[in-house]
């Protein structure tokens, strides 16, 4: 570990890298009538695979850095599914045929707090506007103190293959000061429940430089993880911006740990995974070595969108419901992102799309060295340039950062040839911002590097 390097780089609020150009950077200048192009320019044996968002929760989680809103009562939850049910008609109309779907993912939010009946409706209504392929993975995004057993029944019977379960941390502490109480117990009756219900696929997903959380607790979280024996782990930093999240106001900042804190948990977190068997995927995920993710990073495949790391490799993304974003071979779509004005526009009979972004050559060429790094950890800006018809000196947007990373030992060229050193991983997102041709000019606030 280079706490020095922690210290000198992990304050640094960069891009998380989901996508490029990022998110910021949409504008109004992509409309519905863009997207409905795009949609009709899709392929007949195009794969694509699709972003379901599910806006609401029980209650608010002070660390959340989602599009979400509390709700007790479920009749909100149940138009807002009809709006869903009614975008997937819309969407397959556009595209004018059952387009082959190779991935389905349900975020929020919290995608079960709708009933299973209801659930089990949008499965069924999405099946039936787009050709889910045999194989194809479905994968829900579960807090294990709202999952029943027939939600759990409903998953399985629906053909749900993976299933993603916030822990973030299981230290008593740490939860009183995030608003997040959920015992092991929960956690590990929601782990039975979906493998008795034939979902066989477990992800957990654990955060680090949270209020009062140490390295001891950290290993502790891991520790009692290990014993449910999921297939994959994603580990994230806590981006605390509470200019952009009210609630995080909640959260005491004097009690958040510093940069090279932050570091030392999260590479104590990421040696106690390896040792335990897991195989490290790009700077946040790690998967056991017969999983799709290890495999895609083993044989160069991988690739990366706004869940994280995926093997997913489709060709478009069809993002369904408020602040859903989806990417087309020609650029980035997002929908409104308030419920209200996202149900407005579906009951108009029109599609969501309230901005977007066209690509452009430079922003393909630069994408795909950003990702590569991102994901291989490694990129030949020799032959990338090539292939763009460009020069490899081109590539580079921040001379000045670069050569720092250079001198410091995190990154070598050699022959054109681009690699993150062993145990400088964890500075990934600041290599690649080094290539990021957007960041000089944005304005937008992003998480810490480290």
């Amino acid at each position: 570990m280079r706490p020095d390097l922690a210290k000198s780089y992990g304050q640094h609020r960069l891009p998380r890298y989901t996508s490029y150009p990022t998110a910021p950077h949409f504008s109004m200048l992509v409309c519905e009538s863009d997207y409905q192009t795009w949609l009709k320019s899709l392929g007949a044996q195009q794969s694509a695979s699709i972003y379901v968002h599910v806006p609401f929760c029980r209650s608010m989680c002070w660390y959340c850095g989602c599009h979400t809103s509390v709700t007790k009562r479920q009749e909100p939850i149940e138009i807002y599914a009809a709006g869903l049910r009614t975008e997937a008609y819309l969407v397959a109309e556009t595209v004018g045929r059952r387009q082959p779907i190779s991935h389905i993912h349900f975020g929020g939010g919290t995608p079960t707090i709708m009933t299973p009946e209801t659930f089990a409706d949008l499965v069924s209504s999405l099946r039936y506007c787009f050709a889910v392929l045999p194989d194809a993975e479905i994968a829900v995004e579960i807090d294990p103190r709202m999952l029943s057993e027939p939600m759990a029944e409903a998953l399985g019977y629906c053909g749900v293959s993976r299933a993603s379960l916030g822990i973030q941390s299981f230290d008593p502490v740490v939860q009183q000061g995030i608003n997040r109480l959920q015992s092991f117990g929960q956690t590990a009756t929601s782990v039975d429940r979906l493998r008795r219900a034939g979902v066989e696929r477990i992800n957990f997903d654990l955060l680090y430089g949270l209020p009062l959380q140490t390295v001891a607790s950290c290993l502790d979280t891991v520790a009692k993880c290990l014993d449910l024996h999921p297939d994959r782990f994603s580990v994230f930093g806590y981006a605390h911006i509470p200019s952009f999240k009210k609630h995080q106001r909640k959260i005491d900042a004097s009690a958040l740990p510093d940069s090279v804190t932050r570091h030392h948990q999260s590479e104590t977190i990421a040696k106690a995974l390896v040792d335990a068997g897991y195989v490290r995927v790009g700077i946040d995920h790690f998967a056991l070595p017969d999983d799709n993710l290890a495999q895609a990073r083993r044989e160069g495949w991988l690739r990366r969108n706004f869940q994280g790391y995926t093997d997913d490799s489709a060709d478009a993304l069809i993002g369904l419901g408020a602040s859903a974003i989806g990417r087309m071979q020609q650029g980035f779509v997002a929908n409104a992102v308030s419920t209200k004005h996202y149900l407005a526009r579906i009951a108009e009979d029109r599609l969501a799309t309230a901005k977007g972004y066209l690509l452009t050559d430079d922003d393909r060429f630069h994408g795909e060295i950003i990702e590569r790094i991102m994901c291989d950890l490694a990129v030949d800006l020799s032959e990338t340039s090539r292939r763009y018809g460009r020069d490899p000196s081109s590539a580079v947007v921040d001379r000045y950062r670069l050569d720092s990373l250079i001198a410091d030992g995190v990154v070598a060229i050699d022959d054109g040839q681009l690699s993150v050193a062993a145990g400088a991983e964890f500075l990934a997102r600041a290599v690649a911002s080094a290539f990021d041709a957007h960041l000089p000019r944005s304005g937008a606030i992003h998480s810490q590097a480290v």
